[in-house]
């Protein structure tokens, strides 16, 4: 990206949050903006996938506490940047566009490409002792060439199982990227001597992933949460259900009596699953009350009621006036 395009746009605003906003504040500010204009969400809108561009854009650029820092000295300087890279500013390898969308569905990503500043130029050189001390020639010693930026977008489920992608330069060549199982939202993948050139051998390319939400799994960490519907005889009189998993067919799982709504489940060790170790899935149970009773049903329920109440139930309201005093 040009010093010009840092200056001219407002990635603080585009996501719409402070310039002193947390790493953990510009991601959560990014997936609900991603998941409103992504273009899976609205076919067709031109404006709408502007819109998921510019933010993908600016979090790419403030979830890299590298390039933020240069986004921020170069906005308060009104556009001064060095740029790392190959005579002619690294032609030949100044974008990537997705030739793979991912194994496992992962559709065509949003790239960004940034430098950073551990090379200087030769015309810079002479600013930096480049041009002799004493009349005697100075040569610096060799330097790796610099690291290159790019960010791509898979599917949920590339990042549960792991994928490829490639990444094209504009040259021709495809980058194949290994995305390893369990990768997080904002984690980055290096891909060894792809970045600059450099007299002490090329730099690397840091791929940062971005990972499309899921309708039904949301990750916490390591554990995978998701919410299951029973009636209100499983939960009252318990029950042996059956609920999906990421990673493969459905487990069984211990509804126990008198389960109320909104009580999450653990199952050991079927979340999601890295070199490290396995999360748990957590189910958190929502109790479905019937909306048309029969009459048998509604008098059965009216004789529960009853029994419930002779069996010295207590009011399940009764300190709520309590509890709401000020």
């Amino acid at each position: 990206m040009a010093s010009q395009d840092w200056v001219e746009k407002d990635f603080y605003a585009i996501l719409g949050v402070s310039k002193d906003a947390s790493e953990a504040d510009i991601k959560k500010a990014y997936r609900k903006l991603a998941r409103k204009y992504h273009p899976d969400q609205n076919p067709g809108d031109a404006e709408a996938e502007k819109k998921f561009k510019d933010i993908t854009e600016a979090n790419s650029v403030l979830s890299d506490p590298e390039q933020r820092q240069q986004y921020d000295a170069i906005r308060a300087m009104g556009g001064a940047r060095f740029s790392a890279g190959g005579p002619g500013g690294g032609a030949g390898a100044a974008g990537f566009e997705d030739l793979f969308g991912g194994l496992f569905g992962g559709g065509p990503g949003r790239h960004s490409r940034g430098f950073n500043t551990g090379n200087l130029p030769p015309e810079f050189a002479d600013l930096f002792g480049g041009g002799g001390f004493g009349g005697a020639g100075f040569q610096p010693p060799p330097q790796r060439g610099a690291d290159r930026q790019a960010s791509t977008t898979i599917s949920f489920a590339g990042s549960i199982r792991g994928t490829t992608v490639g990444l094209r330069e504009r040259d021709g060549e495809v980058i194949e990227v290994r995305i390893p199982a369990g990768i997080r939202d904002g984690q980055k993948v290096r891909v060894r001597g792809k970045g600059g050139p450099g007299s002490a051998g090329p730099g690397d390319l840091m791929v940062t992933v971005h990972v499309r939400p899921h309708d039904f799994f949301t990750r916490e960490g390591d554990n995978l949460r998701i919410h299951v519907p029973v009636t209100f005889d499983e939960a009252a009189l318990g029950a042996q259900i059956e609920v999906p998993t990421a990673d493969g067919p459905s487990v069984k799982m211990k509804v126990p009596a008198g389960t109320s709504s909104g009580r999450t489940l653990r199952v050991k060790g079927r979340g999601v699953k890295t070199s490290k170790g396995s999360g748990d899935l957590l189910v958190t149970v929502d109790v479905v009350v019937p909306k048309n009773l029969s009459k048998e049903a509604e008098q059965a329920i009216r004789t529960f009621a009853e029994a419930v109440s002779k069996n010295g139930q207590s009011d399940p309201r009764a300190h709520l006036a309590e509890k709401a005093r000020l």
